[in-house]
């Protein structure tokens, strides 16, 4: 077994040396090292770019009131440019505000007592126990936090168009599909007025 091992190392080293003295294979050696370090190089720049993608994800996300904001200016963008509503102006009025989702971990535990006297009368008494805990997870400060699942986006409560063409009945019906079409509210939450 020693005699197989010393001729497999002698035969490597022969290979190497073969290598070594033809002056093609060292150009190809020396050229693919010089593509391994380019590599390795760009990978470094690679990992920086997505390290400032994550920077970049991980902002603040969007208040209630900017999320209100937002509406009413893309909702009076588009009631503007219905036909016979003229200049307008929108309110969005939400329930609430944005809520993060955490992930949370429950434990169940049954107990069940069961007392019997004179073999006549039987007592049972269950208990259910139920407790929630919230996931944590480190952050790259070393510090824990709750793991965020989602966000659950505001439930918008109401709107109200008020617009030149407002009196209209077929004009407030086409302002009212619009803003329930883009909201994916009902039609009860929309109010259109004539403005002054």
């Amino acid at each position: 077994m020693k005699a197989k091992d010393s001729t497999l190392k002698e035969e490597k080293a022969s290979i190497f040396s073969k290598l070594a003295e033809n002056e093609s294979y060292r150009r190809i050696i020396i050229i693919g090292g010089l593509i391994g370090i380019a590599f390795i190089f760009l990978s470094g720049y690679l990992n920086n770019d997505r390290a400032e993608t994550k920077a970049v994800s991980s902002q603040p996300a969007v208040t209630a009131e900017q999320y209100a904001t937002e509406l009413e200016n893309s909702l009076t963008d588009i009631v503007t440019r219905i036909q016979g509503a003229g200049t307008a102006k929108v309110l969005v009025t939400l329930e609430r505000g944005t809520q993060d989702v955490y992930a949370t971990e429950e434990k169940k535990s049954n107990q069940t007592t069961e007392d019997r006297s004179d073999g006549s009368t039987t007592k049972n008494e269950a208990n259910d126990n139920m407790e929630t805990t919230y996931i944590l997870v480190k952050d790259a400060d070393g510090a824990q936090k709750a793991l965020k699942v989602t966000e659950v986006q505001p439930i918008i409560k109401g709107v109200v168009v008020v617009c030149d063409g407002g009196d209209d009945p077929a004009v407030q019906q086409n302002i009212i599909t619009a803003v329930t079409t883009a909201l994916d509210i009902t039609s009860v939450r929309v109010c259109v007025i004539k403005a002054k």
